[in-house]
């Protein structure tokens, strides 16, 4: 292996990551021709384009994307080595890698992390925003945030809070205006907007429970999102029914301004947990986040 490779396999990777040389040279502290310079002469060494370049981003190619795959479990073992040896010197010590969406980072995740790097001043938290479902293993992280329902089977997970209800919900002028719907056949007749999954794109189908029966249920209306917030600035304006948890959107049922609907018909969804592989040995890091999540969660 060339001796230059290592280091720039590692800026390939961050460029990869951010998606942007731009983004990438702000992270690295570094001069962002001189990342594009060392990454060109990678590709020329190897003989194939990495990156597809646009004006807007930055992409893996087929042949990178295969790269990363290997590229990453391979850096992350040695920088797990790296790590071993300043923790035998004392301490918990290294930068722990969560990926997360949105509302649990900010609402649960951001609250217990005050206390966790008050205690462990040495670890540095790197937090990825992402509402696409994650392959932790593969893209590199410690661990990740989900629902429980979503876990995969051989995860280890430390649940982070209760489960949440569902709700339908709309404005006090929508329900003037287009009724309350009292059964589920009702739904028909309205406007229910729709939120489209990022990580596949496909429409999420409402969930309900019937007595012992659990329906799903594909609904129609004027409006497509792939973001919770858009979809509650559009309800508020009195434009459809929306199905969220609860706490997304407490404020909006205290003041009034939302209002909710077949809640006979609402399940219970297993609460958010933070998660990360079980077959693997955790870092001192991850071991101290999950035992301080735990202990937390006991008092």
């Amino acid at each position: 292996m060339d001796r230059r490779d290592l280091p720039d396999l590692q800026l390939f990777q961050v460029v990869a990551e951010e998606g942007s040389f731009t983004r990438a040279a702000l992270r690295l502290g570094r001069a962002q021709s001189g990342i594009s310079q060392a990454i060109a002469a990678l590709e020329q060494r190897i003989g194939l384009p990495l990156l597809a370049r646009t004006t807007r981003n930055v992409r893996p190619t087929e042949a990178g994307q295969r790269l990363l795959n290997s590229l990453n479990p391979a850096l992350r073992l040695i920088e797990d080595g790296l790590t071993e040896l300043r923790e035998a010197r004392g301490g918990v010590v290294g930068t722990l890698r969560l990926t997360s969406i949105e509302y649990p980072a900010r609402a649960i995740m951001i609250p217990a992390l005050s206390g966790f790097m008050e205690q462990y001043p040495n670890v540095i938290v790197d937090l990825r925003i992402s509402d696409q479902l994650t392959d932790i293993v593969e893209a590199g992280f410690d661990a990740g945030i989900r629902m429980g329902a979503h876990l995969e089977q051989d995860m280890s997970a430390v649940p982070l809070g209760p489960d949440l209800r569902a709700v339908v919900i709309g404005s006090p002028d929508y329900f003037a205006r287009r009724g309350v719907p009292k059964r589920l056949e009702d739904l028909a007749d309205h406007a229910c907007l729709n939120y489209r999954h990022a990580s596949h794109s496909d429409l999420f189908r409402w969930s309900f429970r019937q007595g012992e029966r659990r329906i799903e249920m594909a609904v129609k209306g004027p409006l497509i999102a792939d973001d919770a917030h858009v979809l509650i600035e559009a309800a508020l304006a009195g434009q459809g029914l929306i199905y969220l948890f609860e706490p997304f959107v407490s404020e909006h049922l205290a003041t009034g301004r939302l209002r909710t609907c077949l809640e006979e018909f609402c399940p219970l969804w297993s609460g958010y947990h933070l998660y990360y592989p079980g077959r693997n040995q955790k870092s001192a890091a991850l071991a101290a986040l999950v035992e301080y999540l735990q202990s937390r969660k006991l008092r």
